[in-house]
């Protein structure tokens, strides 16, 4: 029987029941046990006010905690005729103790229920999601120092091109730190969202004491959603939250993985795949493909859509709730089950990189150690920083079509174009790992 259903209301029509009902009945089975987990609290809180005495409560309880033993083990399989997990376990509490299976409404509304189940199903998945993260910084905190000890070589880029040298290490301590700028957002999101929202029924409170504080006790909630109707208002604006704070994570992650995706290209080759995250061909016998970079860039954009999907159901309806927001908890669940599995398999997938520091270095232009060398006779010469760049800047056009053996010849009588000719004359990988170590010995920002 549905939980709204009462005499004189005339069968509901199966095609416009199947619509309203949706993916509810799918979506709940994963909320099933952070259901029971609030209606637990809502009943210990009916007997502390009064409403169902000590032998009703330890009945109620006794069956509500079978189920939650029961749904951790496996969710239940529900049907478009339960409509809901709320329904579902209601319906089930009647047919095992009858009349006072009703009761456990008493002072509450599907509405406050939906958001308590979600608030707890989105904090406990936060926390896994900030588990998840946690170890995948730990890989590259690992990879990060294995790659420092061999001062692996990379270039940097800035639109595309040549820009400056750096190290693989200083690469992947760039996603560390933008990593755990995202954790902290996270984590500010989980502590926006921890309040209770039990208690505020369909957003205007209920006619009985209902002992809140005492539920956001039992629930692990550290604070209390006071106003009831900001309650239900904040339904899609906790969610949107949710994913906002997610999509900076991703955000950092994907373009991580354009990086590898390019560096591993045949053209440039500063990066190898392992066979164990690359796939092949059906028709070419060489290839191997980075699937799993480009599926996480893929799932990323969609990503991104999920918090504008959310934005625009809620903040387009009046206060109170709206069916439309049911809309809001596939979003959510959906997103936050496609973050934690980003975050697992790029984990997985780093694992696979191997770093080519000969291709490096012979890809390597050496006009990239340019503000090196500028600085390097700034220093001897006494020059300022603007007429340093202006001269190794003119050197640089003139080793474009002249080899070093006729500039220096050109140069013999002017100290200071022929130490620039000089340097640029050097070995590629000397300059590197020159400039490399120097940094590190006077303190310049480390590469």
């Amino acid at each position: 029987m549905k939980l709204w259903e009462k005499k004189g209301h005339s069968s509901l029509n199966d095609l416009v029941e199947k619509f309203n009902v949706g993916k509810d009945y799918i979506y709940d089975s994963k909320l099933a046990v952070y259901d029971v987990k609030g209606t637990i609290a809502h009943v210990k809180m009916l007997n502390k006010i009064g409403v169902l005495n000590d032998e009703d409560t330890i009945k109620v309880l006794s069956e509500l905690e079978f189920l939650e033993k029961k749904f951790e083990k496996e969710p239940p399989a529900l049907k478009i005729e339960d409509e809901d997990i709320h329904t579902y376990i209601e319906n089930y509490l009647v047919s095992r103790l009858g009349d006072l299976g009703k009761k456990i409404h008493t002072g509450r509304s599907r509405n406050d229920q939906v958001l308590t189940a979600l608030r707890l199903y989105e904090k406990d998945k936060l926390g896994k999601i900030i588990e998840s993260i946690d170890n995948l910084l730990k890989e590259l905190i690992s990879l990060s120092k294995k790659l420092k000890e061999s001062k692996v070589p990379l270039i940097g880029y800035t639109h595309s091109r040549q820009a400056m040298p750096m190290t693989a290490s200083f690469w992947v301590e760039s996603l560390i730190e933008a990593i755990e700028d995202s954790r902290n957002i996270i984590r500010n999101s989980c502590s926006v969202i921890d309040k209770n929202p039990l208690g505020s029924a369909a957003g205007y409170g209920f006619p009985l004491s209902l002992d809140r504080d005492y539920t956001r006790e039992l629930l692990g909630f550290k604070g209390i959603l006071v106003n009831s109707l900001y309650a239900q208002n904040t339904r899609g604006k906790y969610e949107s939250l949710v994913v906002d704070s997610l999509s900076y994570l991703i955000g950092d992650i994907v373009r991580f993985v354009n990086d590898i995706i390019f560096f591993s290209s045949s053209e440039v080759g500063f990066l190898r795949l392992s066979s164990s995250i690359t796939t092949g061909s059906s028709i070419m016998p060489h290839k191997k493909n980075p699937d799993v970079f480009e599926i996480i860039r893929a799932k990323s954009k969609i990503f991104f859509t999920y918090s504008l999907e959310l934005k625009n159901i809620t903040f387009s309806l009046t206060s109170g709730y709206s069916r439309d927001l049911q809309e809001t908890k596939y979003l959510v669940m959906d997103a936050l089950e496609e973050a934690h599995e980003i975050i697992d398999v790029f984990r997985v997938a780093i694992g696979g990189i191997e770093f080519d520091s000969e291709k490096v270095f012979k890809v390597m232009d050496k006009s990239i150690f340019s503000v090196d060398v500028a600085v390097e006779v700034m220093k001897k010469y006494g020059l300022s920083f603007r007429d340093a760049y202006r001269v190794v800047g003119e050197i640089i056009i003139e080793l474009t079509n002249t080899s070093t053996d006729e500039l220096l010849k050109k140069y013999e009588s002017m100290p200071l174009e022929r130490e620039i000719v000089e340097w640029f004359s050097k070995d590629t990988k000397e300059l590197f790992y020159y400039f490399v170590s120097k940094r590190t010995q006077e303190g310049y920002p480390k590469l």
